[in-house]
């Protein structure tokens, strides 16, 4: 098992500072969420780059249907290289209810993932390198090949990118397995919630029996754990790298976004992770 943590808010000087927290406190993957407008998610994770030296950064999560796929490519890219190989990208199709459109952004599940498929596709096209064409039915990259610097991917084959998969949804589980970790949910009548034990089992039992086999592959899961009670934390993640989740995540996105939580969120990192051993 492997412990991530997720800033829930703040800006580039409380990312980085809280990376290096992190980091010193022996987590293995730091990540911010990515809004359609506020502090941008590229830059914050520029900024934890430049303060850390071994932690994985990363969006939680990123919804490429409101990308551009080829400013994403270089993003993701630059950030790899400047760092030494510790990006991961999440992606999803977002929650639409959080501003998509009030600017404008697609908000039919249907075209978000038409657009994310595409997005990928155009994304892991550019960093396999030039000359490279795409012909979707959103986007259209003709076959140039331009004179700039190309920004190596340090990490090879690819930048891991881990894809939100509905769980009981083929199509959305077919996407995710074609990639390098699920992040999965199950929609219920009340909308997509995380999954029980039970269905984690399952999950981890189908990803067995359809990704390819040798391919390492990352099962994740969120969840909040007490600092403060190390037994019940470690006994509370044990249960889920039992059932077949390999990245737990320190996540409490219903924490208030204000300044006056940063220092209780700064605690909570340096309580470090409820590892397992």
């Amino acid at each position: 098992m492997r412990y991530g943590f997720v800033l829930p808010f703040g800006n580039a000087r409380v990312v980085a500072e809280a990376a290096a927290a992190a980091e010193q406190a022996g987590w293995d993957g730091f990540f911010v969420w990515e809004p359609v407008w506020g502090n941008d998610a590229w830059i914050c994770l520029t900024a934890a780059a430049m303060k850390t030296e071994r932690i994985k950064l990363g969006t939680m999560l990123t919804p490429i249907s409101r990308m551009r796929p080829w400013k994403l490519a270089s993003e993701t890219a630059t950030l790899d290289d400047l760092s030494g190989g510790r990006v991961i990208l999440a992606v999803g199709l977002g929650a639409p209810e959080s501003g998509f459109g009030a600017f404008g952004e697609a908000t039919d599940r249907r075209i978000r993932a038409e657009l994310l498929d595409e997005g990928l596709e155009i994304l892991t096209g550019l960093w396999r390198g030039q000359p490279y064409r795409f012909q979707g039915k959103h986007y259209t990259v003709e076959a140039v090949d331009l004179e700039i610097e190309a920004t190596p991917i340090v990490q090879q084959p690819r930048i891991p990118i881990w894809v939100v998969g509905a769980w009981g949804r083929a199509k959305s589980m077919n996407r995710a397995l074609r990639y390098d970790g699920l992040l999965p949910n199950v929609i219920g009548e009340k909308g997509a919630r995380a999954p029980t034990l039970e269905e984690m089992v399952a999950i981890g039992r189908y990803v067995n029996e359809h990704h390819a086999a040798g391919a390492s592959y990352d099962l994740i899961v969120e969840g909040e754990t007490a600092g403060d009670d190390p037994a019940a934390a470690s006994a509370q993640v044990r249960q889920w790298a039992e059932a077949g989740a390999t990245w737990w995540l320190e996540t409490n996105w219903m924490l208030p976004r204000r300044p006056e939580e940063v220092p209780n969120i700064m605690r909570r990192i340096r309580k470090g992770p409820a590892r397992i051993g």
